[in-house]
Formats: structure tokens, sequence, C-alpha cells
């Protein structure tokens, strides 16, 4: 019985010290990163605005009514969780900034997402997060276990594979 009570004990330690360091971070954060592809910025912003059935985090997606003249979607990652997203500017093929549409998750945020010709040939891609995470628990996570740019970079190499090509991602 003591060692279920010690091994009890260390588990709330633990996860007190977790929740205490993620309300000692930030909630916002800013991540960036951008990698080259050799496709042309038009075929690159094509396959941004399509659907993202090229991401292997999408388990499936759907369409949503729009809300104030905005286009919505919603996106089912292989956790069972929708997410509601909205796109909040659009300047095809230059710029596409999308905007997490639900309210009630432990975050939120905007992605831009900028296509630049590259000096070689093909387009060169920026994307930019611009991130809230309101449980302290996830902020630690992220912080320290998962790093705010997995999900950029994680997008950038699924972006490769569908263009046939690995990808460099820079900061």
């Amino acid at each position: 019985m003591k060692w279920l009570l010690l091994i009890v004990g260390i588990l709330a330690l633990t996860v007190a010290l977790a929740a205490l360091a993620g309300a000692m971070t930030p909630a916002r954060h800013h991540a960036t990163r951008r990698a080259r592809f050799r496709v042309a910025p038009e075929a690159l912003y094509a396959v941004l605005a399509g659907p993202p059935d090229w991401r292997t985090g999408v388990k499936s997606f759907g369409v949503l009514p729009e809300e104030n003249g905005r286009k919505r979607w919603w996106e089912e990652d292989s956790h069972r969780q929708k997410i509601a997203y909205e796109l909040v500017e659009d300047r095809p093929p230059e710029r596409m900034v999308v905007r997490i549409a639900d309210r009630g998750l432990p975050f939120g945020g905007i992605w831009t997402f900028e296509i630049h010709p590259a000096p070689a040939g093909g387009a060169e891609l920026r994307i930019q997060e611009d991130g809230e995470i309101y449980n302290v628990i996830f902020r630690f996570m992220a912080r320290f276990f998962f790093g705010y740019t997995a999900s950029i970079e994680g997008y950038l190499r699924d972006l490769g594979a569908k263009f046939g090509e690995q990808v460099a991602i820079e900061g």
C-alpha cells in the first residue's frame, strides 16, 4: 500500500510541476519556417487552397457555411478531433491567412502562408504561426517536448511529399 501511495504522490507532483512550468510559460508564441519547392507559385498555392487530403494528419475534412463572408471548413485529425478553420485573407498566389475558428479548444491561432518565386525557379513557402495555448499542461508539452515548429515542419514535409520531393526546412 505504501508503494501505491508513493507512486500516486510522485505522479501528482509531476503533474503539478508540469502545470506550474506551463503557467510560467507565455500563452502566446510565434514560429516561422520556410522551404523551397520545384513547382510554380500558382501550383503551390492551388494545393494549399484546395482540399487537405495530402496532409498525413488529416483523416477527413468538410466545408462549413461561410461566416461574415469568410470561407470556412473543418478538419479531423488522427485523434478524431475536429477543428474548424476560416480563411481570413486570400491573395492568390502569394498570401493566405488561416485562423482556427473554434473558440472552445485549448489552443488557437493564425497561420500565415507567404509564397514567393524562388531565385533558381520554383517557389518558396514561408509559414508563420502566431499561436496561443490556453491549457497549462498543453503549454508545457508544446514548449518542452514538441516544440512550437513541429506542426509547421510536418506540414512542409507533407507538402514536399505531395510534390514528390524532399524539402530542406529553414528557420
